[in-house]
């Protein structure tokens, strides 16, 4: 592939041959919008849109709209696009990623193709990774769109839902991936149509697209209330499995390799390359005599052999302060690709709950399911999507394959002259590390900053403790210590500064040479006593008239003035002494990561140099490969403080590291293929629930579903030829107490053999109508539309929850189906379908019996008394009888408590009796 690049030229060569063109007429208009006052160039915007409703498309009007806002970039923030950067508007314009490197100002790129496209008036959202940068730009670039006539809005967590519609309704809407994903979910549960909050899906840029596309991508959104189930036997099978021995292979084949050796004692085994967990024959028999039971396998109780398989997989597998973190009572997990705390998300299916228990902390209930999306799906409901980062290379074949979406490498500004060394291997971890402090201090001696990444919280803790004896003074940076994240990336490139770091992906904050002159300028606040909720706002860019926020903005701006010309002086020295170097001290399994750690050095053509220090005991190395170089240090006789410095081991490491890649992309394409079968589902249901919120009048359908609803039951009870074969007694009891009465269907043999089936189903659509005119009669027209469309929406909610459990139980299982040569996805679409049908024939019976029976309470409450409850000495007190008023004797701590359980008043966790929970 390389070589045919090399003849014909990349993509992105012949995309960047056809927008350069594009490109040329935006900077050839420079000089006539210069020319502008502003009152003429904020008056280009209603010209433009005017255009558009006269039958232009954006693309004609793409070079006025690029030089307009580009134009007013410069009069508004003082930044004019360079070329390049106008270059990466028309490529996210095109609806493609475009690859720019750190440094290059993306945050400014994407106003070209969002003042464009917004002028078409379907909205344009702005996905970035986090509040804190939806605040920022919304604010910062929110500027140019104000100037030029556009609204912009903002979408945060814990934002009220009329704020929220009031946001998706601007032209710009800046917002976090999960909270337009949580709000699409919710749109669809509510009951009336002025509560949603989105207006459609026209155009998105995705900011740190890798990132959100693809490593979020792996964990779906899901809303979820709390589940029923207890939590006790997730401590139990935590017991238990605190007692088993387990054995760690390195992969399948050095597990098959040594089958015979494994010890009887053994319980379970860990197989680390394929990250699987299994109870051996010993384990399993351990688990029978614990838990009492005759046979593990049997289906009454597969729900203890989860939670057990849970449990060894918490164990076996997760590791504290790689995988999660503890932190004031809660396990958080630690995302991988990021390094950063993910508050809010749980392991599924058990995981979190199975952790928490080994961990002694509080185990949480399990949680039910209301509605889910993956971001993959979510994603792909954009008419037009596009997005920016520094490393998408790696993953083209994914974002082509799952999102259509295709990236073209965007020049830099300015040539990259950073030195990227070949990888040093050495035999040991220690002797890898040993090289790393050795590095840190050559380095640190002549004033070099040095950048340490590492793959998790405990090596970066690891690294800082081996650099304390010689005294060199040094920030550690990791999901531990997030909350000094920003400030400490920020002054990564002062002179002489070492930073031990986690994964170094979409910190959102620039590593300056010299350091950051506002960062300092911030900390001069603080000495002034400026509270930190003001210094927040001293560079921020929102309009405001609050004379705390000017005094405070007045203070940074003088202190600003007096640390810019230090940082710059700081630079000089910084780039005399080789600019910053990163130290990578493990391969991460994705390319992409070690490229973002390196991408922090020789942004806007400084200078700067990259190496990663390996040892045969990293897991990549390892697990993938390693075993090649081992024999060749072997033969040699390498100690461990000796490394091996070869183009051949980073390429073995590149390729292992590819195989990784590969193998994780079959996984999320595996997932999705399963999750493509509930999309298909989700959107029929949504869009008859649509459907159902926009119009006013469901009366045909509601009626038409009740018909069929009453047909098909009849079908079911009257199977058969000859009617003396119906089972007219079960459709009477089926019926009983809302369409049948008990003298209903009481047939002699003559009037039997002369019945026919339409007869029985006409009889009680007859019925079911009677009883639908006599509510409209009694509640009046308008009331009874409001209840045929509340009780559908109720109806449908409550069962297409219940169809998520149960496509989620089926997607569990369907795996065993490649036993018998079938593949699982094929049969999970069959299946699922089968039970969607099921579910829509629910939804009818259900929405039908429901219609027919309920009634409308009025104003008027009913009465409620005061009684007390006494229970015994230290326990009791007074409650509100919600159902009827009756008398409550006296109970003691040992009766049953009178809710009905069936235990004991003590052991008894029901609100209704206990007024304390």
């Amino acid at each position: 592939m390389a070589f045919l690049e090399k003849i014909f030229g990349s993509f992105s060569d012949k995309e960047l041959k056809k927008i350069k063109p594009i490109a040329d007429q935006v900077l050839a208009l420079e000089g006539k919008y210069k020319a502008f006052s502003d009152e003429q160039l904020q008056a280009v915007t209603p010209a433009l849109k005017e255009r558009l409703v006269n039958g232009e498309t954006v693309d004609d009007i793409l070079p006025e709209a690029f030089a307009t806002c580009r134009e007013a970039s410069y009069r508004v923030l003082g930044m004019r696009h360079f070329p390049v950067q106008v270059i990466g508007g028309i490529v996210l314009h095109r609806g493609e990623i475009a690859e720019m490197k750190t440094g290059e100002g993306k945050t400014l790129v994407a106003t070209l193709p969002v003042y464009l496209n917004a002028l078409a008036g379907a909205g344009v959202h702005v996905v970035t990774v986090n509040d804190y940068l939806a605040k920022r730009d919304s604010e910062w670039m929110g500027k140019v769109y104000r100037f030029l006539g556009l609204s912009v809005g903002l979408v945060t967590h814990d934002m009220p839902g009329a704020e929220r519609k009031r946001a998706y309704a601007c032209d710009v809407t800046y917002g976090t991936n999960n909270e337009l994903g949580f709000d699409y979910l919710r749109d669809n549960m509510v009951t009336y149509k002025e509560q949603m909050v989105q207006r459609g899906h026209a155009y998105a840029i995705v900011d740190e697209v890798d990132s959100i596309l693809i490593d979020e991508a792996r964990t779906p959104l899901i809303i979820s209330g709390e589940g029923d189930k207890s939590t006790d036997l997730y401590r139990d099978a935590d017991a238990f499995v605190k007692r088993l021995k387990k054995k760690v292979f390195a992969d399948v084949d050095d597990k098959e390799e040594h089958d015979d050796e494994v010890e009887d004692d053994v319980d379970y085994i860990v197989v680390e390359k394929q990250k699987t967990v299994t109870l051996t024959q010993n384990g399993i028999k351990r688990a029978e005599a614990h838990f009492h039971i005759e046979n593990l396998a049997d289906a009454e109780n597969m729900t203890l052999s989860h939670h057990i398989n849970q449990a060894i997989r918490a164990h076996g597998i997760m590791k504290r302060d790689v995988d999660y973190v503890v932190k004031d009572g809660e396990v958080i997990i630690v995302d991988e690709f990021t390094g950063r705390l993910m508050l809010g998300r749980r392991f599924n299916e058990g995981l979190h709950q199975a952790i928490e228990a080994k961990e002694g902390v509080n185990v949480q209930k399990e949680s039910k399911t209301l509605a889910t999306i993956t971001f993959q799906n979510y994603f792909r409901m954009y008419k037009k999507l596009a997005g920016m980062t520094g490393t998408a290379k790696t993953e083209a074949d994914e974002f082509n394959e799952i999102y259509g979406l295709n990236v073209v490498e965007v020049p830099t500004n300015r040539p990259i002259v950073r030195r990227d060394m070949d990888d040093v291997v050495y035999k040991t971890e220690r002797g890898k590390f040993n090289a790393v402090i050795e590095q840190i201090v050559e380095s640190h001696a002549k004033g070099q900053p040095v950048l340490v990444g590492t793959i998790s919280i405990e090596k970066s803790e690891l690294l800082s403790k081996m650099l304390r004896p010689h005294g060199i003074k040094h920030e550690v940076l990791n999901a531990k210590y997030h909350e000094k994240e920003a400030e400490i990336v920020a002054q990564a490139g002062k002179f002489g500064a070492v930073t031990i770091a986690t994964n170094m992906a979409g910190r959102g904050t620039d590593i300056m040479l010299g350091g950051n002159a506002e960062f300092m300028a911030k900390a001069d606040l603080r000495r002034q006593g400026f509270d930190d909720e003001l210094i927040a706002e001293a560079d921020g860019h929102a309009d405001t008239s609050d004379p705390e926020i000017l005094k405070v903005r007045a203070a940074f701006s003088e202190a600003l003035a007096k640390y810019r010309p230090i940082v710059a002086d700081e630079a000089e020295k910084v780039k005399a002494a080789g600019g910053l170097f990163i130290i990578g001290t493990e391969r991460h399994e994705s390319r992409r990561i070690d490229n973002q750690l390196r991408g922090r050095s020789g942004r806007q053509g400084d200078p700067g140099a990259t190496r990663f220090f390996l040892s045969l005991e990293d897991d990549l190395m390892r697990l993938f490969g390693g075993e090649r170089v081992q024999n060749l240090m072997d033969t040699l006789g390498v100690d461990e403080d000796m490394p091996i410095e070869n183009r051949m081991i980073t390429s073995t490491i590149e390729s292992a590291q590819k195989k990784i890649e590969g193998q994780n992309f079959s996984i999320r394409k595996n997932v999705l293929s399963f999750d493509d079968v509930m999309n298909q589902q989700r959107e029929i249901i949504y869009g008859q629930r649509n459907k159902v919120l926009q119009g006013d009048d469901v009366s045909e359908s509601v009626r038409s579903m009740m018909e069929d609803s009453i047909r098909e039951t009849v079908a079911q009870y009257t199977a058969g030829d000859l009617s003396k074969e119906w089972d007219l007694s079960g459709l009477r009891d089926h019926y009983r107490g809302w369409l049948c009465r008990d003298t209903d269907f009481q047939y002699g043999e003559e009037e039997l053999a002369s019945l026919q089936r339409d007869a029985v189903s006409d009889l009680l659509i007859q019925r079911a109508r009677g009883i639908c005119e006599s509510k409209e009669r009694e509640y009046g027209s308008q009331m009874m539309r409001e209840l045929e469309r509340v009780v559908l929406l109720r109806v449908v909610d409550t069962k297409w929850m219940e169809h998520i459990d149960n496509m989620d139980e089926l997607r569990k299982g369907i795996y065993l189906r490649s036993y018998g040569q079938r593949d699982p996805v094929v049969e999970y679409r069959i299946e699922g379908f089968d039970m969607f049908d099921g579910m829509v024939a629910s939804i009818r019976e259900d929405t039908t019996r429901m219609l027919l029976t309920v009634k409308i309470r009025t104003k008027e409450e009913p009465k409620r008394e005061q009684v007390a409850i006494p229970v015994g000495e230290g326990v009791g007190g007074t409650k509100t009888n919600t159902k009827t008023p009756q008398k409550v004797k006296k109970i003691g701590r040992n009766d049953l408590c009178p809710c009905g359980s069936g235990l004991k008043w003590k052991k008894c966790n029901c609100k209704e009796y206990h007024p304390d929970l």
